[in-house]
């Protein structure tokens, strides 16, 4: 899919995952599409990336979402949804919960996350 037509679907789904989700202590975070993480991170066009479909940037606010790896709707939808609940989760806790040693795969905010992508027909 290319930026446009994410786009287009992610300005249809996330005001009605906003909605459904609550608003958190921050300004609700707008969303960029880039080609994949390493173009976002060195403005280099032909870069290639990390296959990461999503990412919510704490520091500056933002959810990315990556064309190279969304390729439905269901894809954008669901990287929308995970990174919304990242936003809405508490950043102490994420780091805590790494500390204790979980790993990507069994921590309970990413197995969480992942439990609300199965609402994105919700959205679509």
């Amino acid at each position: 899919m290319n930026k446009e037509q994410i786009l287009k679907i992610a300005n249809e789904a996330y005001p009605k995952i906003r909605e459904y989700y609550g608003a958190g202590k921050r300004d609700f975070p707008p969303i960029e599409v880039h080609k994949n993480i390493l173009v976002r991170l060195t403005g280099e066009p032909e870069a290639e990336g990390e296959p990461a479909d999503a990412e919510y940037d704490r520091k500056a606010n933002k959810i990315f979402l990556y064309s190279d790896y969304n390729n439905s709707i269901e894809d954008v939808i669901r990287g929308i949804i995970h990174e919304y609940i990242h936003f809405l989760q508490s950043e102490s806790w994420m780091k805590r919960y790494y500390k204790m040693g979980y790993k990507y795969d069994n921590h309970p905010y990413e197995i969480s996350a992942k439990k609300e992508e199965e609402n994105w027909k919700k959205f679509a």
